[in-house]
């Protein structure tokens, strides 16, 4: 809640830039447990992105907790709080004009829908890398699933702390069979098919 002194500061209309820029932003917001293959799959559908000529910027979870959301934990109440930050963000981005792809685990239901409320007006595009956790758990590429089990680490998504599958996402990636490339792409193509990257303002 703001406080009573402060005001929203009027400012030169965003469409100006997003026509400039030649693009009109979008959010896709990738949610998934540990090793799903999120960041890894944010970063492809960057490059593809990028390689078309478009401006982009990677929000990813790991990389917001070492700066922007240092001061977080993971108690329920501080992962509300860590996409509300990543959500307030992403809306910052867009209104400069930029295709922003989240990568965060987000586990909850309320809080994705939160986020997508914060989007506002904005194409929002829910995505769930949807790889089943016995796959997560056997990939382990940061030894994460191994410290949870073993209790060294409290409140981890899988494990000790609930993950809540997206009811209805805006798209499906299932990466156990699937390549990085052939997981990217239907999530670039789903933002060019849409003309939420190539449709003027």
């Amino acid at each position: 809640m703001s406080a009573p002194q402060v005001f929203w500061q009027s400012l030169q209309p965003r469409e100006r830039r997003w026509r400039r820029m030649g693009q009109r932003p979008a959010i896709a917001w990738l949610t998934g447990l540990s090793g799903a293959g999120k960041s890894t799959i944010a970063d492809a559908v960057d490059r593809g992105l990028t390689e078309a000529g478009r401006s982009t910027m990677v929000l990813d979870g790991d990389n917001l907790r070492q700066g922007l959301n240092r001061d977080l934990g993971f108690t329920s109440a501080e992962r509300v709080e860590n996409i509300r930050r990543a959500a307030e963000a992403s809306r910052l981005m867009v209104d400069a004009g930029l295709v922003v792809i989240v990568s965060l685990i987000s586990p909850f239901r309320a809080e994705r829908a939160a986020a997508r409320a914060i989007a506002g007006d904005i194409p929002f595009l829910e995505v769930f890398i949807d790889t089943p956790l016995a796959v997560c758990e056997a990939r382990d590429p940061k030894g994460l699933y191994d410290r949870a089990r073993a209790g060294e680490i409290q409140n981890f998504t899988g494990i000790s702390s609930p993950y809540e599958a997206p009811a209805s996402p805006d798209l499906i990636v299932d990466t156990e069979f699937k390549s990085v490339i052939e997981s990217a792409t239907p999530v670039v193509a789903m933002l060019f098919d849409l003309s939420y990257c190539n449709k003027k303002s």
